[in-house]
């Protein structure tokens, strides 16, 4: 799944391309990826508006538009989108198309269809997508080691599933949760109300300085993102420990072990990240 690094190199890759264009057609293929409103609906509300902007709010892309409304899209598991010339041989798991003046196609393709829009009226308050219940971004001045105590530190659960909890930090997933605690030392099926307040501190430094470092390996042109068909991302080389099970630790050269917390695979460094003493 696309996690806070991968949704904002979409962000960057696709904004300063559809910013300021005229939304001049919308085909939807399969109507069960629009959760809200109708398919039908959705198609006519966005004939004629024009893309303001964009943003990322944890797993979440918000195509901005000059009428104030929002169409927010969550990509799930294999959703990709693409910006591509309308002679571009349409991909097979293609289920949304936006035509946009100038001759361009924004396509929203994903082989499993967990994938949802929602069309987000101007002025109207959000309870349908999710994005209200989330955390805060891991980039504010408020997002500190007190911050993650307070949420956390009394909880018997595992520090990695806190991690994963959107309503603590929006954006993390599964891959950055295992690289951000290989970076502090601290093993991910270590309880959270095990921690001390150092461990606190060192974990509010590090999730933002992992991920703006996958951020910046992410960097991609847009003709490389739509050659690649937005789906491979540049970080994978870059990461430690997720998916490097039984190869030997990059710092210490132990051989990095893998276990389940929570049905969720985890990877780690049984020397780096000793289990508390």
């Amino acid at each position: 799944m696309p996690e806070l690094p991968e949704v904002e190199t979409v962000k960057r890759v696709l904004e300063p391309q559809i910013s300021g264009l005229q939304i001049e057609g919308v085909m939807v293929k399969r109507s069960e990826v629009i959760a809200q409103p109708t398919s039908a609906q959705f198609r006519d509300e966005l004939v004629g508006q024009r893309i303001h902007g964009m943003e990322r709010r944890g797993k979440f892309l918000q195509i901005l538009l000059q009428s104030g409304d929002r169409i927010v899209l969550h990509l799930r598991m294999t959703g990709s989108l693409l910006l591509t010339p309308p002679e571009e041989m349409i991909e097979k798991h293609t289920h949304v198309v936006f035509q946009l003046e100038g001759a361009k196609e924004l396509r929203f393709i994903d082989t499993r269809r967990f994938g949802r829009f929602w069309l987000l009226p101007a002025g109207e308050a959000d309870i349908c997508t999710g994005m209200e219940k989330l955390g805060p971004e891991p980039f504010g001045e408020s997002f500190s080691g007190e911050y993650l105590k307070a949420c956390c530190a009394s909880r018997k659960k595992t520090i990695k599933e806190c991690l994963l909890d959107q309503q603590v930090v929006a954006g993390i997933g599964n891959i950055y949760a295992d690289e951000i605690l290989f970076a502090v030392n601290i093993r991910p099926n270590r309880p959270a109300n095990t921690l001390a307040d150092v461990d606190w501190e060192r974990l509010a430094a590090a999730i933002p300085e992992r991920l703006l470092y996958f951020i910046e390996k992410n960097e991609i042109t847009p003709e490389e993102y739509l050659k690649t068909k937005g789906r491979k991302y540049r970080s994978a080389p870059y990461l430690q420990v997720y998916g490097h099970a039984g190869e030997p630790c990059a710092i210490c050269g132990a051989s990095l072990y893998k276990t389940v917390i929570s049905g969720r695979s985890s990877v780690f460094c049984p020397a780096c990240q000793r289990e508390r003493d």
